[in-house]
């Protein structure tokens, strides 16, 4: 496949809830006054279904829902490949935390399962048990859109650095970081581990956030830090959200930016994969 040398980006910021159509209808919204061709568009984790109230169980979403018909047609009608960042997929018994991926032609695909599944006791906030949920991801995963190669994260997976050092070793020039991270981490840790990410892979951190107060059909609501970011391979901030809910970026990527830096500080080369001695 020929590679193209810029690659035209759509990241969709979202304040989303636990109404799947509700959910798809913002997308509509963010999406209906672009008349511009992307050849990529990603949504944050939770983008199709958030649950707001800790605890209250998901019965999830399987790949004959009608959302993913919707999704299919507007992948069609865009000309564009979607990555829905995460949502709560039923599939093989099992509920997953996952990356829903839907091509320029229509075709959906699990892409990728979260394997770092956020079980965090934060001072002064309730506990927060993914793993009750969910089944954990066992392996990392590479999409390739127009002969770009681009690893997949989810939220939580940032912290941990050994997954985002294997895309590094196999050379993609992107990765997407899909999230909803807490307010209080979020300003804590969010920009300086994305950049970090960034800089040590040595490509493309794309990361489309939720952002906002989420409230539910019933009752409750959550907030999520926002600050969607696009990140050049130099740990340079390309684009940032500016609000605190719905809002799209956009960003033309450039291959050679990648190679640029990659030729700089040619880091696949000096890697030496060692054992610590204990």
């Amino acid at each position: 496949m020929n590679v193209k040398t810029k690659l035209n980006l759509a990241v969709c910021q979202m304040t989303s809830s636990d109404d799947e159509q509700k959910n798809f209808s913002q997308i509509n919204d963010l999406l209906s006054k672009e008349n511009e061709h992307f050849d990529l568009i990603c949504f944050p984790e939770n983008s199709l279904y958030m649950r707001i109230q800790e605890g209250e169980k998901i019965q999830g979403l399987e790949l004959s829902n009608p959302v993913f018909a919707q999704a299919s047609e507007l992948a069609i009608q865009k000309k564009s490949a979607l990555h829905f960042g995460s949502l709560p997929l039923r599939i093989d018994g099992h509920l997953r935390n996952a990356s829903v991926f839907v091509t320029a032609d229509g075709k959906i695909k699990p892409s990728y399962y979260k394997i770092h599944l956020f079980d965090i006791d934060l001072e002064g906030q309730a506990p927060v048990r993914e793993s009750d949920i969910y089944t954990h991801g066992e392996e990392p995963k590479i999409l390739e859109v127009e002969g770009w190669h681009i690893g997949q994260t989810i939220c939580y997976d940032l912290r941990f650095s050994e997954l985002f050092s294997y895309y590094a070793q196999h050379s993609v020039e992107m990765i997407l970081v899909p999230a909803s991270f807490l307010v209080k981490t979020g300003h804590a840790h969010w920009e300086v581990l994305l950049r970090a990410r960034a800089i040590e892979s040595q490509a493309y951190v794309i990361a489309a956030a939720q952002a906002g107060t989420h409230t539910g059909k019933k009752t409750g609501s959550r907030e999520t830090y926002g600050h969607s970011l696009i990140i050049d391979p130099w740990g340079q901030i390309l684009k940032e959200a500016k609000t605190m809910g719905p809002e799209l970026l956009k960003y033309e990527l450039e291959l050679n930016r990648v190679q640029a830096v990659r030729k700089q500080i040619p880091m696949r080369q000096h890697r030496r994969m060692v054992q610590m001695k204990r």
